[in-house]
């Protein structure tokens, strides 16, 4: 099946350079030589032998370790130890072929502190081969997703049984060996971009779909890694996840990876520099602000928070339209997603400048009226501790001629009526401090109020005469 890999020019071996890419393969086990060294002639002759891939094997049977096997043989008994490793076996029956997967077990622990104590750094032949094992066993169809039966509906994540992966046993490890290539200081980006390419990168971001939460968690660091290190892959990871979002949000509104996916992006966005592209703005506007419209934000709103400050701390211009995207999408029933926009909103707000607080003071505390008269009480005690934040009250001291007209009628109703001993004591902390910042206006508010409510009152008396008159009306 495979043919010998044989010499095709230089290459060094301290050191990958593209003056010695003439050493590859075209691709895994091609036939016939590699392409000639683009350094031309001149290129001094290297008297070692390139590994070759060895026959396919059979079966599994246990081989030499390479620590204890001679430097020149290394190479080519690696390859024949990713061989091993592309077994695969059912794990649904765990008597079924057990000392085969104890096997396979041991040897790609020994791939991993061979990759992880840097002795020998592998080949450009047998990287291609380790890539290939690697993709063999993580690249699989996900198992239907438990909600996924006919005639049921989806469950809420929180009340699901955690599914574990069968073959994990495996698995992880083969996580660990790409983790510890891809942060490997020996590991040269020039080449091993040639089999970590855009379609293996794709096919990582499918994964996050899983439903065991370890494959995500490694698949969240190897990422992550991967983008730090291969800077060519960066725009595609960024609109790849675009992309996930996008189908998450308007079509399929389930995804395991969306908190995975969102703390990649944090650390991303962290390094954004200023001033910041407009692609990124427009993926905050079409991607992360929709992420609070789904039903499940409660799973990945933590992420999602952290994403969204990190946008307003990079450019404050940005504030005006995350608190309008907020508001767009502010849960009408659900008081615990609104426990949450107010967290997110309160962070939102630390970072906030005077002059984009004010573009969108009105309809903000218009919400947050509401919410102070919430009959729930965490939402109006979350509400009230707005007041707590110094920063928050700067903004609201120098504008509470616009402010304290909105919210005063809903301070006044609580002060009254509210149930909730602890809302109605913050209710009366807020409104002494109004008192303090400008009891002029206080009693001007008092005074509208109470002309506002004498106004209602004579609008319901009128309504009831003309009830009366019509009932008086209808029985002559």
């Amino acid at each position: 099946m495979f043919k010998n890999f044989k010499k095709g020019g230089q290459r060094k071996p301290s050191k990958s350079s593209d003056s010695s890419a003439d050493a590859s393969s075209k691709g895994i086990g091609a036939p016939g030589p590699g392409p000639t060294s683009k350094s031309g002639v001149g290129a001094p002759v290297q008297n070692t032998v390139e590994p070759v891939v060895p026959p396919p094997m059979t079966h599994v049977e246990p081989l030499p370790l390479l620590g204890k096997s001679p430097a020149a043989d290394r190479q080519n008994l690696f390859m024949r130890k990713l061989q091993i490793c592309c077994f695969q076996f059912d794990f649904t029956d765990t008597l079924k072929s057990a000392r085969e997967k104890e096997i396979k077990r041991q040897t790609l622990l020994e791939l991993v502190d061979f990759i992880q104590s840097g002795t020998g750094k592998v080949a450009e032949a047998c990287l291609g081969e380790m890539i290939k094992m690697v993709g063999v066993n993580i690249f699989r169809c996900l198992p239907p997703a438990s909600h996924e039966s006919s005639g049921t509906e989806v469950v809420d994540p929180d009340e699901e049984e955690n599914y574990s992966e069968p073959s994990w046993q495996h698995l992880q490890i083969v996580y660990e060996l790409l983790l510890r290539y891809v942060v490997s200081s020996d590991t040269d980006t020039k080449v091993a971009k040639r089999y970590i390419d855009h379609t293996f990168v794709l096919k990582l971001l499918d994964l996050f779909d899983t439903e065991d939460f370890r494959e995500r968690e490694y698949l969240k660091m190897v990422l992550h890694r991967i983008y730090g290190k291969f800077m060519v892959h960066r725009p595609l990871i960024r609109k790849s996840i675009s992309n996930i979002f996008y189908r998450f949000i308007y079509e399929t509104e389930r995804h395991s990876g969306v908190g995975e996916l969102l703390e990649i992006l944090g650390s991303i966005i962290n390094g954004f520099s200023m001033p910041m592209r407009e692609e990124h703005k427009l993926f905050l506007m079409r991607a992360l602000i929709p992420l609070h419209k789904t039903k499940q934000v409660g799973n990945y709103h933590q992420q999602l928070s952290y994403c969204i400050v990190q946008f307003v701390d990079k450019d404050y211009k940005l504030a005006d339209m995350v608190i309008r995207g907020l508001l767009k999408y502010w849960p009408l029933v659900n008081c615990q997603k609104e426990v949450l926009f107010l967290g997110e909103l309160e962070e939102v707000l630390e970072e906030t400048q005077s002059t984009e607080f004010q573009r969108c003071m009105v309809p903000l505390f218009r919400k947050i009226a509401r919410c102070l008269n919430s009959p729930h009480f965490q939402v109006a005690e979350r509400a009230l501790f707005f007041w707590n934040s110094e920063h928050i009250v700067s903004l609201i001291a120098e504008n509470r001629q616009v402010i304290l007209p909105i919210i005063f009628e809903a301070l006044e109703k609580n002060i009254q009526s509210h149930w909730n001993t602890e809302v109605h004591g913050l209710t009366v902390n807020v409104r002494k401090m109004f008192s303090e910042m400008d009891a002029e206006l206080v009693n001007e508010c008092q005074k509208q109020l109470a002309e506002k409510q004498a106004k209602a009152r004579e609008v319901a008396e009128q309504r009831e005469m003309t009830w009366k008159k019509l009932e008086d009306a209808a029985s002559k």
